[in-house]
């Protein structure tokens, strides 16, 4: 359980006339700052950068595309209280862990920045034995965005992490503080910053130290590359360091159809997995269709479709791994 200004001014004289023409037919003057076509002389240069987004958010638009499959029943209910508190109720009933009931809540504040964000957000959820998830995010100001996300388990904080984002004019830094322990001396630190190149090329890195008695020698410290290249139809990105490398590629075949593949390997497990993915969108249906398949021989898809006039949407998910002989199906009900 939550991103041009370029202008030529028309010659003309005072009052907006154009300027009167001598008594020989000679070119008229060329205003200061014109050329002869007249155009302005800063019509020439490029739009200002835009914000290339956050770093978390490099490969999103290929991940979109993936299906997130699950297995046995599921049932959520959504009640909105009011225009800023909402409340769920989940029932999964699988062979995992996370079978069982849990209740969840969510606030959002009055800090309006745009007609699609509000701030603070407040969301959480809980199960009968007390195990919490909870998350806070607030934009403290239009640059400055912290996100406070936390574990309880039996009664114990198992993980607690800590984002702070800084988004300028052209580019974005981010730090993130994961599970310290002042106790144990131990913890992680991720530094990310990414920098607009140009209208459609964005680069930047990653560092990640983590400390502590657990880790080999008490520390360790990784840094990676990471850039991005997209236009208003296809996105390259990439990530390239000392645990692997991690390619993506999205692209929008037509108003139903987009496409998205993966590559990501690892150094240290000496293995690397592929993986095409692709979402069908039927609007006049009401019906939305992802599907992948990866070089494990692992295929999977989830279906999910509108039922109008009901405020019910219906969830199917199938995945099958040819190698282990393995099948898992679910199906979904949200209310809401």
């Amino acid at each position: 359980m939550g991103n041009v200004l370029a202008s030529s001014k028309p010659i003309a004289g005072p009052g907006g006339l154009p300027p009167p023409m001598p008594t020989e037919a000679l070119p008229a003057p060329t205003p200061e700052g014109a050329n002869a076509k007249g155009l302005s002389a800063d019509s020439g240069e490029s739009k200002p950068l835009d914000n290339p987004g956050t770093m978390e958010d490099l490969h999103k638009k290929c991940k979109d595309v993936m299906p997130v499959n699950f297995e046995g029943a599921k049932l959520i209910i959504n009640k909105g209280l009011s225009n800023h508190f909402q409340v769920s109720h989940t029932i999964n009933l699988n062979s995992s862990n996370t079978s069982g009931y849990r209740f969840g809540a969510m606030y959002v504040g009055t800090k309006q920045l745009s007609p699609s964000e509000a701030f603070p957000v407040l969301l959480g959820d809980v199960d009968p034995a007390g195990n919490l998830n909870a998350n806070i995010i607030h934009q403290l100001t239009p640059q400055v965005r912290c996100k406070f996300a936390s574990q309880i388990q039996s009664s114990k904080v198992t993980a607690a992490q800590l984002t702070t984002d800084y988004k300028g004019a052209n580019y974005t830094t981010s730090l993130t503080v994961g599970n310290p322990n002042i106790i144990n001396n131990s913890g992680v630190v991720v530094a990310h910053y990414l920098q607009a190149v140009t209208n459609q090329l964005s680069m930047g890195g990653e560092f990640a130290y983590q400390y502590g008695p657990a880790v080999p020698g008490g520390q360790i410290a990784l840094m990676s590359a990471a850039a991005r290249y997209s236009n208003d139809q296809f996105t390259w990105s990439g990530t390239v360091g000392a645990a692997g490398v991690h390619l993506c590629y999205y692209q929008r075949a037509s108003e139903q159809l987009q496409i998205g593949a993966e590559v990501e390997t690892s150094f240290r497990m000496q293995e690397a997995v592929a993986t095409i993915g692709y979402q069908i969108d039927l609007p006049k249906s009401d019906l939305v269709f992802r599907g992948m398949v990866d070089s494990n021989w692992t295929v999977g898809a989830v279906l999910e479709k509108k039922l109008q006039p009901l405020p019910f949407s219906f969830a199917l998910s199938g995945i099958l791994n040819h190698s282990k002989n393995q099948f898992r199906l679910g199906c979904g009900l949200i209310v809401g």
